[in-house]
């Protein structure tokens, strides 16, 4: 696997309330830009995702693949791996660290490795992985913090 880019930030919400956005796959298509659909293949008992399968559209880069997800028991951390090989993955290993700031916010760190099935050099991939996360966290603390 490849090595792992990670980043922060900080959000005004607490855990559960950020864990219940970042669990929502169903309305990610209402705040991430560049997710077209989603699917919920499989459920925990509890209603949770396990298994999820994404169809992307970012221009250049298009990729339909599947993720399986695990869950902290208090939600603090969300983590999840490709199931299956996909057009442009081979792989990709993440996770939300969710952490309570005891002030009315919390610390979201994300952290990602993916693993290209064309070849991309790797500064370039760290650069994609980066600019990825840092969408990501932003989208993600103006959904949060927008519905609170």
């Amino acid at each position: 696997m490849a090595d792992s880019s990670t980043q922060s930030i900080v959000i005004t919400a607490p855990v559960v309330d950020i864990a219940e956005v970042i669990a929502d796959f169903e309305r990610y298509p209402e705040w991430i830009s560049d997710v077209k659909s989603i699917e919920i293949i499989e459920e925990y008992e509890d209603g949770y995702a396990h298994l999820v399968e994404f169809t992307l559209d970012a221009g250049v880069f298009k990729d339909s693949y599947s993720l399986r997800y695990e869950y902290a028991p208090d939600l603090s951390r969300i983590s999840w791996t490709l199931d299956r090989a996909s057009s442009v993955q081979k792989a990709q290993v993440g996770s939300y660290d969710i952490a309570d700031n005891g002030d009315g916010t919390s610390t979201v760190t994300y952290t990602l490795a993916v693993d290209l099935s064309i070849p991309m050099l790797g500064m370039f991939k760290r650069k994609a992985e980066r600019i990825i996360m840092d969408s990501a966290l932003k989208q993600l603390k103006r959904r949060v913090e927008g519905t609170a």
